[in-house]
């Protein structure tokens, strides 16, 4: 409904024509007309002032939650994980969303958080978090978790032998294949760590051939690889240290097809 205002001129009914046209005093008449305009003007002046007031009522808990809310630190515990962190605490995006608001501290790799790590939930992490010495920390001990992570254990079968002897071999530069060890090693002793020949010509001469691929003591001394067992019938380090021998000799274990 348009508003009754100063500007707006209103009808004016046939009592009020009829007090104008008659009035002599003028004054005393126009009081009832000025205290109307005055009664109409205020109901428009309320509500605006009532809808303020509400206005700012409805603003003031929302500004307190505002104030309130705020990022939240989680400390690392043994067995987490983002993914599990991010589930547990409702983060918006997940692990992604996780890993990116805190990769200055958790580092390349997502999958790899330590115990005691300190994550911020719900604001991107400030670069102060971390101090130059901390990062170099940080830095070090990821280092040192991929080669952890990474240790593998293999089974006490023929198998597993050779696929530690490679990667040995693969840390040393030491050419070969899991075909080609094999191959040998069932030509030369059938699998067994133990063997052991007592007759041919280094049997005669007092150096028999030991172990998985029938190496000598001289061969498997000369031959030896760090980091390996010192005794020729342990399988890794018969098998890197035949492998070395060949590698020096014939380029390659996968090369030797006979007697070597």
């Amino acid at each position: 409904m348009p508003a009754k205002g100063k500007h707006r001129r209103p009808k004016s009914s046939p009592l009020t024509r009829r007090f104008v046209a008659a009035g002599t005093g003028g004054a005393a008449l126009a009081l009832p007309m000025i205290g109307a305009t005055a009664a109409e003007a205020a109901p428009s002046a309320v509500p605006a002032t009532a809808h303020s007031v509400a206005a700012a009522a409805a603003a003031a808990p929302s500004a307190a939650l505002a104030a309130k809310a705020g990022p939240v630190t989680y400390t690392v515990v043994s067995g987490d994980s983002l993914s599990g962190i991010a589930r547990d605490q409702g983060v918006s995006g997940g692990w992604k969303k996780l890993y990116e608001d805190n990769r200055e501290a958790v580092g390349a790799d997502p999958s790899l958080i330590r115990p005691g790590l300190k994550l911020t939930i719900g604001a991107k992490a400030t670069a102060q978090r971390a101090a130059a010495p901390e990062r170099a920390d940080r830095s070090a001990e990821r280092k040192a978790v991929p080669a952890v992570a990474k240790a593998t254990t293999y089974p006490d079968n023929l198998d597993g032998w050779i696929r530690e002897a490679l990667d040995v071999m693969a840390e040393h530069g030491i050419p070969g294949t899991y075909e080609g060890i094999h191959r040998n090693i069932m030509r030369e002793s059938s699998g067994n760590p133990f063997a052991i020949n007592n007759w041919d010509i280094n049997a005669v001469n007092g150096t028999p051939s030991k172990g998985l691929l029938q190496v000598i003591a001289p061969t498997f001394e000369a031959y030896h690889v760090p980091g390996t067992a010192t005794d020729p019938y342990d399988p890794v380090a018969n098998i890197t240290a035949a492998c070395n021998y060949a590698a020096d000799r014939y380029g390659s274990i996968d090369n030797v097809n006979g007697p070597y």
